[in-house]
């Protein structure tokens, strides 16, 4: 398979890649084409990426290619990680950068429009995540709108650790915690529907909240560690998420194609269907189940007042997003 990589050089490409040679982005034995992209004043450092690829002699790369040039990258792709996108700078409100990278993202999704595979699947890392996704399906009006992506599954993963960390176990007790919404502040990580399995003994599965017991907590000081963690990193570290972030895009496409375990569910940013009565024509985070490279949004749920107040405020963002990036 063709696997496409913007911002190969940077932090989070440089991460991802060594993901993607140990099989962990569609499994251990699937050969991948891997094809870098980057700009040209960071092709240098590209092939410095590239020799170390090469060096740790990786069995599932079949080759690599590193490139400037759109057509090259994308011709027949099978998956894109979008990682590159323009960083917000000093003196730029929001609308600079939603314009900004509704540019980049608009000549990618044309030139996927033109030269990818139809069946191709698309990931966008680079942020604002969910509003570059949608601008990149705009141009790519060929490829089915289903394909295009937005990562909240770092967010995911955020959630899981911090209720890991409240109730004492591993994460792996834990399932079906929600992001609802826009990679943002105004996200809203959601433990109604989570589980703790295993607990209080083998066997059972108690509800998150009830295993808590804190409501206080999870509708307060939960919600906001996950909205913010991303600018608590930045603080500790000097340096935006990366490795983290990679890691989290390896799993988005490796359940997007091997497939979600039975009765468990993850956050992905989606085009919104109508469920949860949430906005069409945005790119919103669902509950999803996945097979075989296809999803489906999970049904059913009943969100309760206070979770749909919340679920409508991060719409309303993704709106304006959406109203600022097109105009």
């Amino acid at each position: 398979m063709k696997v496409v990589v913007t911002g190969a050089a940077g932090q989070i490409g440089y991460s991802l890649l060594f993901g993607i040679g140990r099989g962990q982005l569609l499994g251990p034995n699937q050969k991948v084409d891997l094809y870098l992209l980057e700009i040209e004043p960071a092709m240098k450092a590209l092939q410095g990426v590239i020799m170390e690829l090469k060096d740790c002699a990786f069995p599932v790369i079949n080759s690599m290619v590193g490139t400037s040039d759109y057509k090259t990258a994308f011709e027949n792709a099978d998956v894109c990680v979008l990682v590159g996108a323009f960083p917000r700078k000093k003196g730029m409100v929001r609308a600079d950068l939603l314009k900004k990278n509704a540019g980049i993202f608009k000549g990618q999704g044309e030139a996927m429009n033109k030269w990818a595979k139809k069946s191709c699947k698309t990931l966008v890392v680079g942020n604002p995540a969910n509003t570059n996704a949608l601008i990149c399906s705009t141009y790519a009006p060929t490829i089915p709108k289903e394909n295009f992506h937005a990562m909240t599954r770092l967010d995911h993963n955020r959630a899981l650790s911090q209720l890991a960390d409240k109730i004492g176990v591993t994460v792996d007790k834990l399932k079906n915690v929600v992001i609802w919404g826009n990679h943002s502040k105004t996200q809203y990580p959601d433990v109604n529907q989570a589980l703790v399995c295993d607990y209080p003994q083998p066997g059972f599965a108690t509800p998150v909240k009830t295993a808590i017991d804190d409501d206080s907590w999870c509708n307060g000081e939960f919600i906001s560690t996950v909205q913010q963690r991303g600018a608590a990193i930045i603080k500790a570290r000097g340096l935006s998420s990366a490795a983290s972030a990679a890691n989290a895009a390896l799993a988005h496409i490796r359940d997007l194609f091997l497939g979600t375990p039975p009765g468990t569910w993850v956050s992905m940013g989606v085009p919104s269907d109508g469920s949860y009565g949430v906005p069409k024509g945005i790119v919103y985070s669902f509950p999803c189940v996945c097979s075989g490279g296809q999803y489906k949004i999970v049904q059913g749920l009943q969100p309760n007042a206070a979770s749909q107040k919340l679920m409508r405020v991060t719409a309303e963002e993704l709106l304006a997003e959406k109203s600022e990036a097109l105009q």
